[in-house]
């Protein structure tokens, strides 16, 4: 009987529970305290997770926050090898993702059309 995720998803979803868990806890960078994983995606190989985050403000610049993860990946890949059963800790590269606030402003358009059509 096939699994019902492959390795990939499996490992992806242990890498972003833990990730949480490590930047909730014990990063001490202020920059990263309104950060949220939204998902991480995992090369073929395991060698490299592509760990995309959104903010909490979505006003807020995401640099400074891309910064403060990219200072913090090393510890984050050495306390994810600690915690995942994994021969390979993959190398961390982060993303802004800003799908929450382009919804926000699909929606805003949206709501001008369907306003629009009932002045008329």
């Amino acid at each position: 009987m096939p699994r019902e995720f492959s390795r990939h998803q499996r490992l992806g979803h242990q890498v972003q529970r833990t990730l949480a868990e490590l930047l909730q806890f014990e990063v001490k960078d202020p920059r990263v305290r309104n950060v949220s994983l939204t998902s991480v995606d995992l090369s073929r190989d395991l060698s490299v997770a592509r760990v995309y985050f959104s903010l909490l403000e979505p006003d807020a610049d995401p640099a400074e926050a891309l910064e403060g993860l990219e200072r913090a990946a090393g510890f984050l890949r050495g306390k994810l090898g600690r915690a995942i059963k994994a021969r390979h800790v993959p190398e961390l590269r982060f993303v802004h993702d800003d799908s929450a606030a382009e919804a926000v402003r699909l929606s805003e358009l949206i709501d001008q059309a369907v306003a629009a059509d009932d002045q008329e």
